[in-house]
């Protein structure tokens, strides 16, 4: 039983791939070889019409811990509860944003198809960003929603997804019972395909410890005490990003399922939602990551959520 010092607390991200013999070629094929359907997303996106809200950078004021700009403010602090074995450190943005698609979502390598991955801090310093999480490595599935900065990636809902709408709200959604180009026509700006939902009406949801998110080779849990990072909403154009460092007994173990959900819920989320943890759980700003990823260095991911600096 965790004690109770750690109360207030992300996803144990996707495991290392096993080639066995016989699946061996499939796998590698499947998980590991680069497939590029779009090669250069942000040229797709200028070509769809994606417009969103550039930021008068050139009065932004910047501290180690907070950066304004333009009516978009992010502040950032570090925090360390519990002790000993059972000590947990996590990593908090408040974002509050002049406008909803501020929030920009960014592909590896500005390509879009599945095992394409960069590290976090390359993705966004590839594209200017002052700050950035990682997202929900779309590039690991062939199947959920992908909109991204209002175009459509992807159409093949699967799962309980987070839209992001122009007009600074942010709703869970069942992939299943709409179509990408509907949801870029009532204003989503962004889709994010991982889950579990965390917190929706303000309470912790139930069962959520011991959910499945993807039943695809290698990534069949997300169970106990992990690194994880997670999105949550306060209200409209004020989200809450946070990164759970684990797997580092005597720094940080990392939280269940729940335990993330209710430190969501205590930072004042209505709505939060889980996205991929373990080793690709990386918080960047101002030029660094400042937290301490948990394979003692960044792993490589396909996208990340992030604000231009």
């Amino acid at each position: 039983m965790p004690s109770p010092t750690r109360r207030g607390f992300l996803v144990g991200g996707l495991t290392a791939l096993t080639l066995t013999t016989g699946t061996g070629a499939w796998a590698l094929d499947r998980y590991v070889v680069d497939h590029v359907e779009v090669a250069d997303a942000s040229a797709y996106e200028a070509q769809q019409g994606s417009t969103g809200a550039e930021l008068d950078t050139s009065q932004a004021v910047l501290t180690d811990d907070s950066w304004s700009a333009d009516g978009t403010t992010i502040t950032v602090r570090k925090v360390s509860t519990g002790s000993g074995s059972q000590v947990v450190t996590y990593y908090v943005a408040d974002l509050v944003l002049s406008d909803a698609t501020v929030l920009r979502s960014a592909f590896a390598g500005d390509a879009f198809g599945t095992n394409i991955v960069d590290e976090t801090s390359a993705i966004a310093e590839q594209n200017g960003a002052i700050f950035a999480i990682n997202g929900d490595y779309y590039g690991f599935r062939e199947t959920g929603m992908v909109i991204r900065n209002g175009v459509v990636f992807r159409d093949s809902g699967a799962r309980e997804g987070l839209a992001f709408y122009r007009d600074g709200h942010v709703e869970l959604y069942d992939e299943t019972a709409t179509d990408a180009q509907s949801l870029v026509d009532t204003g989503v700006w962004n889709t994010l395909s991982f889950g579990p939902a965390l917190v929706s009406g303000g309470d912790v949801l139930d069962g959520i410890d011991d959910v499945e998110v993807d039943t695809n080779f290698g990534n069949h849990s997300i169970q106990g005490d992990q690194p994880r990072t997670a999105i949550g909403v306060i209200d409209d154009n004020h989200l809450v990003l946070v990164v759970v460092d684990g797997r580092d007994s005597g720094y940080s173990v990392g939280a269940t399922m729940t335990e993330l959900a209710t430190l969501m819920q205590g930072l004042g989320s209505v709505t939060a939602y889980n996205l991929d943890g373990g080793g690709s759980s990386t918080m960047f700003f101002d030029g660094d990551v400042v937290n301490q990823p948990s394979n003692g260095g960044e792993r490589g991911t396909s996208d990340i959520l992030y604000v231009k600096g």
